[in-house]
């Protein structure tokens, strides 16, 4: 038997680069003052409907439940955001500042970067209008990367302004029923032949190559840069009108982030969407928002190609799966009185192991060492004294077993481990 196509198995080491990931994730987005919270893996299919149309239901893992409800696994958290927040947005104090981690599902086909199933952070602001929140937004998703390690030249964010196209769709004498698939061609563009794109967008093909040529900017747009800037972070963001996010819900500033080396999927995206939460709640709460999306498949590739984020991820997964102190029993006569004292040391804190079974003292050792143990503790013939062994210095010492706890919680307090 083995995985469904697009699934993944989490062997020790995954497990602990997903912890890690998920660790800074959380780290950064509380320095910023978010909140966790969470909504269900299982939802009424007719929630992404209404947010995405009928066609979304072609990229879910959607079924009939029991209760002869069709439900489907989360593809996404925007739309149970807005259900939540249209549900008890009287009971928090605006803004609201919320992030999320948690297992998403798309059946789609899959590829490099991108599988039938991963996780996801969610930052998201929701009640602010000010464009103040904007920047504070992008630089979380900046300082969120950055914490892995990574540079400036390794990544990039890519700024837009939806608002921008619109209102030039608008000097255009454009429908506003076209609006849309012409934002769908330009978000597009810079994946496809410019012929292509040409022929897609007709007589708007030369004042919108003309925006592409010139860099078409504008005064939100600058004043994002500056805001960024003033924090230190303009060198990780560029100007690129050609973003506009596929998905229609956007209203205003929209942005993707890409490896420099443009090896890779974008790594997050997101933007405003000042007109979700009405939509999805019928009119009966409409409240601005911004949000981003950052998924851990693209991310653990980049980490994995950067020297320096890579050292980060390896000394994290190792001081993960370390354990503190190994006890080596040397004779079975003390194997009762070690294990009184182990479950003491557990009782404070520490990771200790132990051998089940009789194991040749060699062997103990080794164990330690594999593990990653900074102290073994050596119950043999010194006792009611036990053998203290600094694994890292290659120094021992005998100490009486009633000071051992004291002793241990010593040296853990000079060495800065526990």
């Amino acid at each position: 038997m083995q995985t469904l196509p697009g699934f993944r198995d989490f062997l020790p080491e995954d497990c602990a680069t997903r912890n890690y990931i998920f660790a800074r994730w959380r780290e950064i987005s509380r320095r910023y003052g978010f909140v966790e919270w969470d909504g269900p893996v299982l939802e009424p299919t007719e929630l992404y409907k209404k947010k995405s149309g009928s066609e979304i239901v072609d990229q879910l893992f959607n079924f009939i439940d029991k209760g002869d409800r069709e439900v489907s696994m989360r593809p996404e958290l925007t739309p149970t955001l807005a259900r939540v927040v249209a549900a008890h947005e009287r009971a928090f104090k605006k803004p609201l500042k919320w992030f999320s981690i948690g297992q998403f599902f798309r059946y789609e086909k899959q590829q490099r970067g991108r599988l039938r199933e991963h996780y996801q952070l969610n930052c998201d602001v929701i009640g602010e209008t000010d464009f103040a929140a904007d920047i504070e937004l992008i630089a979380l998703c900046i300082d969120i990367l950055r914490s892995f390690g990574l540079t400036e030249q390794d990544f990039v964010v890519r700024i837009s302004d939806r608002e921008f196209w619109t209102d030039f769709l608008q000097q255009q004498e454009l429908p506003a029923e076209r609006w849309e698939e012409v934002l769908q061609i330009i978000d597009k563009s810079g994946r496809e032949p410019r012929e292509k794109t040409e022929e897609k967008l007709g007589n708007l093909a030369g004042p919108v190559f003309s925006i592409f040529d010139k860099g078409g900017r504008s005064g939100k747009l600058d004043r994002l840069v500056d805001g960024l800037g003033a924090r230190g972070l303009a060198g990780f963001v560029d100007i690129d009108v050609k973003i506009v996010r596929g998905l229609a819900y956007y209203t205003g500033t929209v942005f993707e982030v890409f490896d420099r080396a443009g090896k890779l999927r974008a790594i997050a995206g997101g933007g405003r969407y000042d007109k979700l939460i009405g939509q999805l709640s019928d009119g009966a709460v409409s409240m601005p928002a911004l949000g981003f999306a950052m998924g851990d498949v693209v991310l653990g590739e980049l980490l994995g190609e950067r020297a320096a984020s890579r050292e980060k991820l390896e000394t994290a997964i190792r001081n993960q799966n370390r354990i503190d102190i190994y006890v080596v029993i040397a004779k079975e006569q003390r194997r009762a009185d070690a294990l009184e004292q182990i479950q003491e040391l557990r009782d404070r804190g520490y990771r200790v192991d132990y051998p089940l079974t009789a194991e040749k003292v060699g062997k103990q050792f080794q164990n330690a060492e594999n593990a990653g143990a900074r102290i073994a503790l050596l119950y043999g013939d010194e006792w009611p004294q036990v053998k203290i062994k600094n694994l890292d210095a290659r120094e021992e010492s005998l100490i009486p077993n009633d000071a051992l706890l004291d002793s241990v919680a010593k040296f853990f307090t000079v060495s800065g481990s526990v």
